[in-house]
């Protein structure tokens, strides 16, 4: 009696074990003919850091695989979503990095409408027919944050998400290169943050 009770909660725990470990938002495992864009702003284009360390150029290093590197320094998100189609339409990605939302943070634009604008890009991409990994980016205020909205979006859309690491870069001078830009190596470990993801989410 002892024993079945014994082989029973094994039994048991071993499959919330492997239920935990295989929970999260899924994508499609990356294959050889992989296309990944990143698109976004700054962040994505790399500013502050010299030519070839920007987070799509690690990220490239660490896939294995070419990263397309689609940011606009300056750009906001209304002027994203404009642009995003034809970055899609030009590319055809399999899987698509979205960051973005920081300079209608720095610019005060209407928050509604940055929440309008990141869940049609999200939209846009998945009905291109790509999957996505959304990254949050934080708000200057008192001290910094990243607005809650992101990780709503990413849970009511069922995408793989990475909503810390540009909140732990920024808040530490050693990873950045001014207020909001990280440097060399605060992008090299945004990429490894994006790339862990990434192999979480992918269905083996």
């Amino acid at each position: 009696m002892r024993r079945n009770i014994i082989v029973t909660f094994t039994l048991f725990f071993s499959v919330l074990l492997f239920v935990g470990c295989d929970s999260g938002p899924k994508i499609t495992a990356l294959g050889q003919e992989t296309v990944v864009l990143a698109f976004g702003d700054s962040l994505t284009y790399g500013t502050g850091a010299p030519v070839g360390q920007s987070y799509p150029d690690v990220l490239a290093n660490l896939l294995g695989k070419p990263v397309i590197n689609a940011g606009v320094p300056g750009e906001v998100s209304s002027a994203g979503l404009k642009r995003l189609p034809g970055m899609l339409d030009k590319y055809n990605p399999t899987l698509v990095v979205l960051c973005h939302g920081g300079n209608d943070f720095l610019r005060r634009l209407d928050r509604e409408g940055t929440i309008h604008n990141l869940k049609a890009m999200l939209e846009l991409i998945r009905d291109h027919g790509a999957n996505v990994v959304f990254i949050g980016v934080p708000k200057l205020g008192f001290g910094l944050d990243v607005p809650k909205f992101y990780a709503t979006i990413a849970e009511e859309q069922d995408i793989p998400y990475q909503g810390d690491i540009l909140l732990d870069l920024l808040d530490n001078n050693s990873m950045k290169s001014d207020s909001i830009h990280p440097n060399a190596t605060g992008y090299r470990l945004m990429a490894e943050a994006v790339y862990e993801v990434i192999n979480k989410a992918q269905r083996k």
